[in-house]
């Protein structure tokens, strides 16, 4: 099988052989040391081509994959049980495995560091212009304190009835006759005899408007001053003005 070699920026042997293990999708725990071996010294060369004067700690790890290959190709004797004690990639396994923990926590480490570096504290400011006579503003009689918050209360409940009041007054001069003559005046204002129903509630943002103008509008579909259509469930309600005795009677009534 042809192997394709790519040459990368490794930071040590170990860095090197955890990329060819990971991208030849072995376990870790049943390395096929042959294949890796080959790979591994194939990466050398290359490397060599690159730099001569590689680092002797890649060689090292050449020489131990050597001989680990080598005692694989030896028969192992002794009860299969202990075959997996005797495996001689134990060692090596173990080293790796320490390897990825340390490179993982060096890569945490160093996440770590760079999202510091976008952080920025406020330096420390002196407070005590502002600690000096903390209690400046609780030097108040308690008896004026409460006649002062009661006092509060009583001015704000007063207001809150005179509200009421002046709204349910205003309410009460509103009548259905009254609304009858502002629609009526609505038609005239907008020189037709038609117009749509949501016409008459554009401008009544209050309930109390609302239904005070449905009522006048249904007061005056009796009394057959308008006639309303509409052409099918959901439509537009279209109000027609009828005119005649009926519609005149309500006008007057204002």
């Amino acid at each position: 099988m042809s192997y394709k070699v790519k040459i990368d920026n490794f930071e040590g042997p170990f860095d090197l052989l955890c990329y060819l293990i990971e991208s030849a999708e072995m376990n870790i725990y049943d390395i096929r040391v042959s294949q890796i071996t080959t790979q591994y010294l194939s990466y050398i060369d290359e490397m060599r081509l690159r730099d001569p004067a590689l680092g002797g700690e890649f060689m090292v790890l050449a020489a131990t994959l050597i001989e680990l290959k080598s005692k694989m190709l030896l028969p192992r004797s002794g009860p299969a049980g202990d075959r997996d004690e005797d495996d001689p990639r134990n060692e090596l396994v173990m080293k790796l495995l320490e390897y990825r923990k340390f490179k993982s926590a060096a890569a945490f480490l160093s996440e770590r560091e760079e999202r510091a570096g976008f952080l920025f504290e406020k330096p420390g400011e002196d407070m005590q212009t502002y600690t000096n006579d903390r209690d400046e503003y609780l030097r108040m009689d308690p008896e004026r304190f409460a006649r002062a918050f009661r006092s509060f209360l009583s001015g704000k409940q007063r207001v809150e009835e005179m509200r009421n009041i002046y709204e349910r007054t205003e309410r009460q001069r509103e009548t259905v006759e009254s609304r009858i003559s502002l629609i009526t005046g609505m038609f005239a204002l907008k020189k037709t005899r038609k117009l749509g129903f949501y016409e008459f509630l554009k401008a009544q943002n209050d309930r109390f408007e609302k239904v005070l103008t449905f009522i006048a509008l249904l007061e005056m579909i009796r009394g057959r001053a308008v006639t309303v259509k509409q052409r099918g469930s959901f439509a537009e309600i279209t109000v027609e003005l009828c005119g005649g005795k009926e519609m005149s009677l309500y006008a007057k009534q204002e």
